[in-house]
């Protein structure tokens, strides 16, 4: 061991040197601590009602429909990771329209489509989480997940080292996304 600053384990080091790499994520300590997330459910406090208001390239917009959206995660689960969220600031997947409805499962469809075209997943996770209690992120405006699967997608990383590597730039996926995505 030795006395240097930078390799020691005291308060200024980084640790032992070892044979790891390290994979640094500092862009998610925002998503741990809770950053710009909503502290109400109130519209003015939403992300979700945010996000239209901005341009696509600033918002990661994909696409734009009549009474819903397609944008990209900003915190991923897999690269291309994309959320269906309906314009309307609503909670619970029974207060939507049929037209909210209809849309947000064309738009799931087309997403999933246009992902197949992009970077040829082999599977997808779709779902959305109802509540706190059931894992939603932001409860209060109702967003439907799409993500792309590949096999060995999950590996020790996640699981273990709580890290995931993330292929491309947010901003790249946004581009390619919104470039194939079928035209009307």
């Amino acid at each position: 061991m030795t006395d240097s600053p930078h390799v020691t384990g005291g308060q200024g080091g980084v640790g032992e040197p070892d044979a790891f790499e390290r994979l640094w994520t500092p862009h998610r300590i925002g998503y741990i601590k809770g950053d710009d997330k909503p502290t109400s459910s109130a519209e003015s406090d939403c992300p979700f009602c945010r996000i239209p208001r901005m341009g696509d390239v600033e918002g990661l917009i994909v696409h734009r429909g009549e009474s819903a959206y397609a944008v990209l995660n900003l915190y991923p689960y897999n690269a291309g990771h994309l959320m269906v969220c309906p314009y309307r600031h609503v909670a619970d997947y029974t207060e939507l329209s049929t037209d909210e409805t209809v849309e947000i499962a064309e738009l799931t469809k087309r997403a999933m489509i246009t992902m197949r075209e992009v970077s040829s997943p082999q599977g997808f996770n779709l779902g959305i989480n109802q509540g706190n209690v059931a894992g939603a992120g932001i409860a209060a405006h109702l967003h439907q997940h799409i993500v792309p699967r590949w096999s060995g997608d999950s590996n020790f990383l996640p699981v273990i080292g709580r890290t995931k590597t993330m292929p491309q730039l947010l901003g790249e996926t946004r581009e390619l996304l919104a470039d194939a995505w079928p035209k009307e």
